[in-house]
């Protein structure tokens, strides 16, 4: 279809009176008191079956799987036809961009979390139903939809942050696992009496530093920005998570340079007792190490101070502004997010549930590693959706690495990391 041609069908799609059951997203019949999206838009998704061509342009590998969770969806509404599109992710923003430039969008696109702001800001994307409801995911999730107040899709899959550590070396050390600041020092220092050179490895300098350390400010209390949008970087939290973090690399308990490439071997080889990392870790160790190894490591939850806080992560369902047949779009997000197939789309891609209520499921909560990141997201955080985020992150990680370094004291770091988010600003209007 041409550009005309799409523009037409959306136009005419748009003025479709659209109505959602209440049984979507895990929502009771009966419950009709939480809103769902914060948008406070009147959009919702027609009742019965859906019909026409939805097209769908989805990452990686997320790509390639998608077809099959599809036809389950084409099974259920006949007279519907989805075409997955798979889209590398070195080249999805650059083609995101560009097809929201020129009209030439699908339906349904896969967004990464921090990637929502940008698309945003392109008028690219339409607002979520009020219909949908945003209790069903894990609050950090439905986070990551919302720019400036409004959400903008739906969360698809999760991952967060937990620490891996050597069960066997933890043992012989005589420590558990650790709940507090106090006990992960001594975690990691009692991995070094077990053999190890390094109890514990941190990111300490390149892209996703901050990432890695953030979960740590949220622990001491701290927060990005404050319920007026303004940044709140430089406080007594920032401080303390600073000292804390780089304390490890600081007492030699953690190496003062992370190379990514060596970690998973050092950790097999025993000379790293733990690490901080996402749920795709485990099938890295297994497929480097063997199935045997799965004896000699287990993950826990980061361990908190004034609060618990991961760092959450995943992507999106998004439908496209200029979408030709939006009303089949949501229905399809709307169906990949029931919590019935978020488990089977665990079991065919082994992307983590967004919603809340597929974790009652044996799949999932027969699995002890799983449940601790189950526990993990009831928790974790989002970094802030803005358009200049990126930017922003960047100069974080720099300042940051200087602390690491001991080339920057905690207390001056922090007022340069809010001296230069400030500088950058929000990018909203």
């Amino acid at each position: 279809m041409n550009s005309t041609a799409r523009r037409a069908a959306a136009a005419t799609a748009s003025t479709l009176v659209l109505t959602l059951g209440l049984t979507a997203c895990g929502r009771d019949d009966d419950d009709t008191g939480s809103a769902g999206s914060d948008s406070g838009t009147d959009t919702e998704i027609s009742e019965g079956p859906a019909s026409g061509t939805v097209e769908v342009w989805a990452m990686g590998t997320e790509g390639e799987l998608l077809p099959e969770l599809a036809e389950q969806f084409e099974a259920d509404n006949p007279d519907v036809t989805v075409e997955v599109t798979p889209v590398p992710w070195d080249s999805a923003v650059q083609k995101i961009n560009t097809a929201m430039a020129t009209g030439e969008v699908p339906d349904v696109l896969q967004a990464g979390t921090t990637l929502m702001s940008g698309f945003v800001e392109l008028d690219g994307l339409a607002e979520t139903p009020d219909s949908i409801d945003s209790s069903a995911f894990f609050p950090g999730a439905w986070e990551t939809t919302v720019v400036d107040g409004t959400s903008y899709g739906v969360p698809w899959y999760v991952e967060t942050r937990v620490l891996y550590y050597r069960t066997d070396l933890a043992e012989q050390a005589g420590v558990d696992e650790p709940q507090s600041w106090d006990e992960l020092t001594a975690f990691a220092a009692g991995m070094q009496d077990a053999g190890a050179e390094h109890g514990i490895a941190l990111q300490t300098n390149g892209e996703g530093t901050a990432l890695m350390y953030f979960p740590f400010y949220w622990q001491a209390g701290g927060e990005i920005m404050d319920d007026a949008g303004e940044f709140t970087l430089a406080d007594d939290a920032q401080v303390e998570a600073l000292g804390y973090y780089s304390s490890f690399m600081a007492d030699g308990l953690a190496p003062q340079s992370l190379v990514e490439d060596e970690k998973v071997q050092d950790f097999i080889d025993g000379e790293l007792g733990a690490f901080v990392s996402g749920p795709w870790e485990r099938s890295n160790l297994l497929t480097t190490a063997g199935d045997d190894f799965a004896d000699k490591f287990a993950v826990t939850a980061l361990p908190a101070d004034e609060q618990a806080a991961s760092f959450i992560g995943g992507s999106n369902l998004a439908v496209t502004a200029e979408a030709a047949n939006p009303d089949a779009a949501w229905k399809f997000v709307e169906f990949a997010t029931e919590p019935d197939v978020q488990v089977d789309w665990f079991e065919i891609s082994h992307d983590l549930p967004a919603v809340q209520a597929s974790w009652d499921d044996e799949t999932l909560a027969g699995d002890e590693s799983l449940v601790v990141y189950g526990e993990a997201l009831e928790t974790a955080r989002s970094t802030p959706a803005l358009p200049t985020w990126s930017e922003i992150e960047h100069e974080l990680n720099l300042i940051i690495e200087q602390v690491v370094n001991g080339q920057l004291e905690p207390a001056e770091a922090a007022q340069q990391m809010q001296d230069a988010a400030d500088s950058v600003g929000t990018g909203l209007g």
